[in-house]
């Protein structure tokens, strides 16, 4: 039994004496525990340890970065920043750049199919055009349904005007329609987003797209020609379906490409309301730009001289024909067919009868096979026009050189008569003889007709002064 403990003993004692050297042979080797410190991707509060000074060349607001989507998310500055997730710090001065699409796949996708992607690849050196950051922001980013988010919805003229309202990017990107963004602040829909700050009211990715942005030649952007009347329809979706019924509407979808679509009437970034004079005046103008030969009859007529004045109270295109429900005269639909007319002209003109409607508001005195009245009465009225002023244009010539005559007559008995006034005149009787005399001249040389009455009556003067005598 004593010889059993004996050799537990003996054999515990040994196990023992072998724990350090076991030990020792564990232990990992100084450059071993380096490489492993150095794969460790470096926690944020590594790179805040330097970019967290506001003095910094590049610096970030612990607390601003906190609060954004990604520091609310857990992301760390190395997920953005792999190229320097396991560098030495400090790290190099210039950094790869930050590739969103790691995460955000699909945005990236679209983005690189946009008019914003296509300009940085053909110079992507020099481009000003739009990236990632340039409408999320860096470090900042916030959700989209955040009031301090770049892209929250009232937020976002003055995010796009960062660049389509800078004039030095305007002209660097060449940009042909301008400051778009001070024409949509001045618009009703700019008044409404960022004035009234209505969520309902439309912002740029509305009718453009937000990733996506295409050129307007694209047939697939949301403002080429033909996709224009279902982006405005994403919001006015009954004004959508009266015209689709329309002959503009139908027009447009059987491949007409002169047919207008919305902006066509309402233009695109200076859209106004449609109740204000301006907008009734100029709207005249629109129709005339498709419609010449209408708007130059309809000028002739009592309407189109009324509103060439300025004013508005009476007759104007959408008056007649309506606004987007627009049908062809003989389409019972419409409102200037014959079941209709009445009807239509009893708007302004109540107690309106068929007869009354008979008037032409197109009436061209031009177009004898349409109005043949019209046409004789306009050619008898510009016969007469020329008549009477060519009558009269020869009546005044003759009396313009009958007075220019008279006119010098006139001068040379005046002169006489100052150079008879000139000599002096012992006798009352002699000076009134010399005037009469004259005065007898003038009228002779005025009309010789009446030299005869002109002798007399200076006989009879002479008579008259020896009677006095």
């Amino acid at each position: 039994m004593k010889i059993a403990h004996c050799v537990f003993a003996a054999l515990v004692l040994c196990g023992l004496s072998s724990v350090p050297a076991l030990a020792q042979s564990k232990q990992v080797p100084p450059k071993a525990a380096a490489a492993a410190a150095a794969s460790t991707p470096h926690a944020n509060d590594d790179c805040l340890a330097c970019h967290g000074d506001p003095s910094a060349d590049r610096a970030v607001s612990p607390t601003v970065f906190a609060a954004s989507v990604h520091g609310q998310a857990g992301i760390g500055c190395v997920d953005c920043h792999r190229d320097v997730a396991t560098a030495e710090l400090p790290h190099a001065e210039k950094l790869a750049p930050v590739s969103c699409a790691t995460c955000h796949d699909q945005p990236a996708a679209q983005y690189e199919r946009s008019v914003h992607a296509e300009a940085r690849r053909v110079a992507p050196a020099t481009s000003v055009a739009a990236s990632c950051k340039d409408c999320h922001g860096t470090h900042d980013i916030r959700p989209a349904s955040d009031p301090e988010s770049w892209t929250y919805h009232l937020n976002l003229a003055r995010t796009c005007g960062a660049c389509h309202g800078n004039a030095d990017i305007i002209k660097r990107g060449g940009i042909r329609i301008g400051n778009v963004v001070q024409q949509f602040q001045d618009s009703i829909h700019g008044r409404a987003l960022t004035r009234g700050g209505l969520m309902v009211a439309p912002a740029c990715t509305d009718c453009h797209g937000a990733h996506d942005v295409r050129r307007r030649t694209s047939a697939e952007s949301r403002i080429f020609r033909t996709n224009v009347p279902a982006t405005c329809g994403k919001c006015h979706e009954g004004v959508e379906h009266r015209y689709e019924d329309g002959v503009h509407g139908t027009s447009v979808r059987n491949g007409n490409t002169f047919a207008p679509v919305c902006n066509n009437c309402h233009t695109a970034h200076q859209i106004q309301r449609v109740d204000i004079e301006s907008w009734k005046l100029q709207v005249l103008s629109e129709c005339g730009s498709c419609h010449a030969e209408s708007i130059r009859t309809y000028r002739d007529t009592f309407h189109g001289q009324v509103t060439a004045l300025g004013f508005v109270r009476t007759a104007a295109c959408a008056d007649c024909h309506g606004a987007h429900e627009i049908f062809p005269k003989n389409d019972p639909r419409s409102t200037i067919s014959q079941a209709r007319i009445v009807s239509t002209c009893s708007k302004c003109h109540p107690g309106a009868t068929p007869g009354f409607v008979r008037y032409d508001p197109h009436a061209d005195k031009h177009n004898k096979a349409r109005n043949p009245a019209l046409y004789y009465a306009s050619r008898f009225m510009s016969s007469l026009l020329v008549f009477v002023f060519a009558f009269f244009g020869v009546h005044t010539a003759l009396w313009f050189a009958r007075s220019v005559r008279a006119k010098k007559g006139a001068g040379k008995a005046a002169g006489g008569g100052k150079a008879d006034k000139a000599e002096p005149a012992h006798e009352p009787g002699a000076a009134r003889e010399a005037d009469v005399a004259h005065e007898a001249d003038a009228a002779h040389e005025a009309d010789p007709a009446h030299e005869a009455d002109a002798a007399h009556e200076a006989d009879a003067a002479h008579e008259a002064e020896k009677t006095d005598e």
